[in-house]
């Protein structure tokens, strides 16, 4: 009998709370889902991407991924203690005062996800339009892997992705 890898469980996982967040409780509204598998690396990776249902301005993207090494070491059961997928979250804010706001995110969202992450902000505009604000990509990546054990997690991070939104929306 076929057995789930970790990937699998986790993502099925995440689509089953984000779904019940946009078509029961209405809190949010999903924009966008991209199930991948990348035969060049031998790699999957689930993204699933979404906005507070009552504030479009912001959205975020939740990045489940999965290296060769990680699924062929536990379809392969190597001893490896080390396997899971890599979490990573994108959210999407217009800025106009990159000096101001840029470091309020920074201190936002370290109060909010506190230790063991990593954050990138990139500011991009379009080239030949007015300039009146600053695209800014918040990438929060998170540096310990998850696997199973984190499943029943999933819920209350879902909570800080949501409290996330909501700060950003203030800034």
């Amino acid at each position: 009998m076929y057995d789930p890898t970790i990937f699998e469980n986790l993502k099925v996982a995440f689509e089953n709370h984000v779904y019940d967040l946009d078509n029961i409780e209405r809190k949010i509204d999903i924009k966008n889902r991209v199930d991948l598998m990348d035969l060049s690396v031998i790699a999957r990776a689930f993204k699933i991407e979404f906005t507070l249902a009552d504030q479009q301005d912001i959205t975020v993207e939740i990045i489940l991924d999965a290296s060769l090494e990680d699924l062929a070491g536990e379809i392969l059961e190597i001893g490896n203690k080390n396997l899971g997928c890599t979490l990573e979250l994108k959210f999407i804010k217009n800025i106009q005062n990159p000096d101001l706001q840029c470091e309020e995110i920074e201190q936002a969202i370290n109060n909010v996800w506190e230790d063991d992450i990593s954050l990138t902000q990139t500011l991009s505009f379009a080239f030949g339009t007015e300039l009146s604000s600053y695209k800014n990509t918040i990438e929060v990546k998170f540096d310990q892997k998850i696997n199973e054990d984190q499943i029943s997690d999933i819920s209350v991070f879902l909570d800080h992705v949501l409290e996330t939104l909501e700060i950003l929306f203030k800034i």
